[in-house]
């Protein structure tokens, strides 16, 4: 049970990447799903907090970019964001 417990709370501490460490973070949920929205500029990276099963994954791209889009206000340029169902990264525009 201890090794649970350690991976559940590594879970929910998400750290950006270097190039986000001054970046603004926000907390949202998209239907049921915690993400952590960090925002530099018209940059951003979006995390994924908690696990997804392999059959969760396929929605989490297109809830990445609403999360990015309510944390931020602005609208995620989809086709700029990289990464995959843990992480991703790309352009705002606002």
């Amino acid at each position: 049970m201890r090794p649970l417990a350690t991976l559940l709370l590594l879970a929910a501490c998400a750290s950006p990447s270097p190039q986000f460490f001054d970046a603004r973070r926000s907390d949202v949920v998209v239907e049921g799903r915690s993400y952590a929205v960090f925002r530099d500029g018209n940059r951003a990276q979006v995390i994924r907090l908690g696990y997804a099963s392999p059959a969760e994954r396929r929605a989490i791209p297109d809830q990445m970019l609403r999360a990015v889009a309510l944390a931020t206000g602005c609208t995620a340029v989809a086709s700029s964001f990289t990464g995959d169902s843990g992480e991703r990264r790309g352009r705002l525009t606002c």
